[in-house]
């Protein structure tokens, strides 16, 4: 058995993205995938969809046609943020319905 999981960029897929991809592997693939991730992240959310899907398997569903190993890399997803600081507001810009004192006494004597 290989340590290469079965789905490109595993650790940087989207929970929407991996509930999708998911469908096609068999259940020896999805078993890698849960024990890798139960090794690395462990993130609830995504061992629970696994767990769906190995259930469904189990129950007779076949995996859908498709190599998840062909499917493209994601993008953008280096950590990084796309966002230079030159974009950012400065810090003493007011909060956009005003600041508790700054507003006008509209009203009051």
């Amino acid at each position: 058995m290989t340590d290469e999981l079965p789905l490109t960029d595993y650790d940087q897929l989207s929970l929407g993205d991996l509930k999708h991809r998911i469908r096609s592997l068999s259940e020896d693939e999805l078993r890698r995938v849960r024990d890798h991730e139960r090794d690395h992240g462990d993130r609830t959310a995504v061992l629970q969809i696994i767990e769906t899907r190995l259930d469904e398997l189990g129950r007779g569903a076949e995996p859908a046609p498709g190599d998840q190993r062909n499917a493209p890399q994601v993008s953008g997803a280096t950590g990084e943020s796309s966002v230079s600081p030159e974009h950012s507001p400065d810090g003493n810009t007011p909060l956009r319905h005003g600041v508790y004192q700054q507003t006008p006494a509209r009203g009051r004597d």
